[in-house]
């Protein structure tokens, strides 16, 4: 997939992670359903690779669907065999090569300068800034964009919608979301409260939500 076009036109990714495996593929069934169109799947969370892979079943073959917090090269291949179509990984790690040898693009995780220098040498598609609230929130971002004006950033970590919005007019390709969007759906909470949180954030990245 082309990851860099999807984040330009989505600016939204979606971070679930939950202890309860059926709730959390509820929870990314009903993001694709308002109209959030990539979603990441933590691999931190309980049973993350079935998640995945019951995800790929429902949502068929051609949607976008990511497998995050992936720390290294076993990670990738898995994720990649549940069938995940792009990686998200929390740091710079082998497994960022290993990916894009499987043909899968890759939202990499930094944080400074060399980070993202590594990252790119790696041959990350965009950076993740991560965590971005305790790196200095959207006055961090600007700050990266001097020296590298032209790079794909995401900021991730404790993205609110507010912050959601500072960033993405700061220069930010898109944003990821977690607990803010989620709440406690992946866990086996409110799904329709989901879906409110859902449709704000959509109006937020200014992204047309699906019709009904």
């Amino acid at each position: 997939m082309d990851l860099l076009g999807a984040l330009r036109i989505h600016r939204l990714v979606a971070i679930v992670r939950g202890d309860d495996p059926d709730a959390a593929l509820a929870t990314v069934l009903a993001l694709v359903e308002e109209g959030i169109s990539l979603v990441e799947v933590s691999l931190s969370g309980r049973d993350a690779l079935g998640v995945i892979s019951r995800a790929r079943t429902a949502l068929g073959p051609d949607a976008p669907l990511g497998a995050g917090t992936v720390l290294g090269a076993d990670d990738a291949h898995a994720a990649h065999e549940a069938g995940a179509d792009f990686i998200v990984t929390p740091a710079v790690s082998d497994g960022i090569a290993v990916a894009k040898d499987l043909g899968l693009p890759v939202l990499a995780g930094v944080m400074t300068p060399t980070d993202i220098l590594s990252a790119l040498r790696l041959g990350a598609d965009a950076l993740k800034i991560f965590p971005a609230a305790q790196a200095g929130g959207p006055a961090y971002l600007r700050a990266l964009r001097g020296p590298f004006p032209d790079l794909p950033f995401v900021p991730v970590g404790g993205v609110d919608a507010a912050a959601a919005r500072e960033y993405l007019a700061q220069g930010a390709v898109a944003v990821g979301v977690g607990s803010p969007l989620i709440g406690d759906a992946a866990h086996g909470g409110s799904v329709d409260g989901l879906r409110t949180r859902a449709r704000v954030f959509l109006d937020v990245v200014g992204v047309e939500r699906n019709p009904k």
